[in-house]
């Protein structure tokens, strides 16, 4: 131990003696550390954000009438306007191999339109959708009080509600609203649960002002049977929402005698395309972050490498009077290359620790300035990254001090000392 450190106090002494130059040269290392810390963890940070967004609904198709057909076909005109029925949903569940669960999704008094809901002298006016009991896992919600929607409830087509954490401020303050009756349109339904998305950004304002029923009850309390306004299709593991979107509209077209080629018939969106779009974004600023952060850490390396042939240079008589007095050749490597990654790893280490004290205070100030937006969540590095960038410098450390050293064992003492 006390040669380690009589040797580490001599490094530094060496090093010391040319403050400005090794400084210069440890910045290259410093900054390439630092950009890559900056820019995976600014990259992660994005990631999250889409993520908390799109929580549960990544691979998820929806799909629902949009326009009259276009094409004639098979001896009907065009200008039809074709449905979508529970016999539509029972064939996709049983006819579409991709297929997990689809559901049918009604609301009241048309898509996204609100409606009068009142508690007492209390009102306000919300969206009136129709649920399932596997949406709560499919949208990712969490329950703030009571419960969501269960089997039984849609069984037997039960008067019950679950509210939206916004739907329930403005209806019962902080008051405890299990139990209690609201009123959608003159009928009476009993909340049994009060919600909240777990989901960010502007999905989750649209879900908290959410007042859902079972969708039997709403098809039946409303006289939606003959219809469903939109269908909801989550794959199976392993299958893609655009394969799975694909091959429901193809049964959907069979069924009704629709022109394969006639494209606006149905309407659909697919969550997993655009979440995929996103993800192809991240990945390429990851790419391009461990290009400019190994392009840089290479130029410092390199920088450090070239300060090792010019400090060996300038200490020619220093290593010739080591190897007078009896210094091995292994010794005088061991000298160089233990200086080379002092710098390397002192100067990597502190990039890397400037740069997470930096995704830290960004952290904290994006959650002051717009909490939940969904924008930008929880930048940070992987520990494997670190561990990774730290070996790549001490190998690049190393590497950089090998010629160096070498030179330095063929400098004859006697020619050393008439130098």
């Amino acid at each position: 131990m006390k040669n380690f450190i009589e040797k580490l106090m001599e490094i530094m002494a060496l090093i010391g003696q040319n403050k400005k130059r090794v400084l210069l040269t440890a910045f290259g290392v410093f900054w390439g550390l630092l950009l890559l810390v900056l820019l995976l963890g600014f990259g992660k940070g994005l990631r999250n954000g889409v993520d908390s967004q799109f929580a549960g609904t990544g691979n998820t198709v929806y799909l629902w009438r949009n326009a009259v057909t276009q094409i004639p076909y098979r001896g009907y005109a065009a200008g039809r306007w074709v449905g979508l029925e529970d016999a539509d949903l029972a064939a996709i569940n049983r006819e579409v191999e991709g297929v997990g669960i689809a559901i049918g999704v009604n609301e009241v008094g048309g898509w996204s339109t609100p409606q009068y809901v009142a508690h007492g002298v209390a009102s306000g006016s919300y969206v009136i959708q129709g649920t399932h009991p596997q949406v709560f896992k499919m949208n990712g919600y969490a329950i703030h009080q009571g419960r969501f929607v269960n089997e039984f409830d849609a069984q037997e087509n039960r008067k019950v509600a679950v509210l939206g954490r916004r739907v329930y401020r403005e209806l019962f303050g902080s008051d405890n609203a299990v139990g209690k009756s609201i009123n959608i349109a003159g009928l009476r339904f009993q909340v049994v649960g009060v919600f909240e998305p777990l989901s960010t950004g502007p999905q989750s304002t649209v879900d908290s002002e959410l007042v859902l029923i079972p969708n039997s009850t709403l098809r039946l309390s409303f006289d939606q049977m003959s219809y469903v306004n939109m269908v909801r299709v989550a794959p199976k593991p392993g299958y893609h929402a655009g394969e799975v979107e694909a091959q429901v509209k193809a049964l959907l077209k069979e069924r009704w005698n629709i022109h394969p080629d006639d494209s606006g018939v149905y309407g659909s969106y697919n969550t997993q395309a655009e979440y995929d779009r996103l993800m192809s974004l991240f990945m390429g600023i990851e790419v391009f972050s461990w290009f400019v952060a190994i392009g840089t850490v290479i130029s410092g390396v390199v920088g450090v490498g070239n300060i090792m042939l010019i400090a060996v240079r300038e200490r020619t008589k220093e290593i010739g009077l080591r190897r007078a007095i009896g210094a091995t050749a292994k010794s005088i490597v061991g000298m160089v290359v233990q200086e080379a990654l002092i710098i390397v790893l002192s100067a990597g280490y502190l990039g890397l620790l400037v740069g997470i004290n930096i995704l830290i205070a960004v952290s904290v100030l994006a959650e002051k300035i717009a909490p939940n937006s969904g924008v930008f969540a929880n930048p940070e590095v992987d520990f494997k990254v670190i561990v990774i960038a730290l070996l790549s410098l001490a190998i690049g450390g190393v590497l950089s001090a090998v010629y160096p050293a070498l030179r330095a064992t063929r400098i004859s003492p006697v020619e050393a000392l008439q130098d």
